[in-house]
């Protein structure tokens, strides 16, 4: 079931959410690479907490791959599969000296062969830092463009080709920022806000 009113809805969420959404804060390439890693299984909320002493011990990818991974998951703890991660971020950062220079690639061909990067991940990072078509599979954007009739599907992979093909490139990005922003405050998982949803009336899944 494919809905018929992509336009409207791209249309009102883009007037409904503000022009700048971001979820992670973050200084420049590297820690958005890391944070976004650091996300999995996971809030945003708490990645948040521990990324300040995070990146104010290891601020570059030089010091980041030198480091102890016990002091790793020491600061990381909290989010969560902090064994996983810690060796996830410190090859990670290795992979980026070794193999780009220290910068974060910007083609998610490559970006997925980072350890710890996910199609998720590179699509956060190409539309994020180099303003490219991303279409960003978390729970939110699946549970919102599944219940809109926009894909059948709730494998990642499958909602991202979904996606991309009714989507328009340039508008992608901002649609999965619109729809992740609205799963967060109107769409949940558990009791939607059908009530209230500003595109109940283009839901074929609305809920009453």
């Amino acid at each position: 079931m494919m809905c018929k009113n992509t336009d409207e809805i791209l249309r009102r969420l883009d007037e409904k959410y503000p022009a700048d959404i971001q979820f992670l804060k973050f200084r420049n390439n590297f820690e958005l690479l890391i944070c976004v890693i650091l996300s999995a299984q996971t809030t945003d909320q708490q990645v948040m907490r521990v990324a300040p002493e995070l990146f104010r011990n290891f601020p570059t990818p030089q010091l980041m791959a030198e480091a102890d991974i016990a002091q790793l998951e020491k600061i990381i703890h909290a989010t969560g599969f902090f064994h996983a991660k810690a060796r996830n971020i410190k090859e990670a950062a290795k992979m980026l000296l070794e193999k780009y220079d220290g910068r974060v690639p910007d083609k998610i061909e490559e970006l997925v062969k980072i350890p710890g990067v996910g199609r998720k991940t590179a699509n956060v990072v190409v539309g994020t830092v180099f303003s490219q078509p991303a279409v960003i599979v978390d729970t939110h954007f699946k549970r919102v463009t599944y219940r809109l009739g926009l894909t059948d599907s709730k494998e990642p992979e499958k909602v991202e080709m979904d996606i991309r093909r009714i989507i328009p490139p340039a508008m992608q990005y901002r649609f999965s920022m619109t729809a992740n922003l609205h799963g967060r405050e109107c769409c949940h998982a558990r009791n939607p806000e059908c009530d209230r949803c500003f595109l109940s009336d283009l839901c074929p899944r609305h809920i009453t």
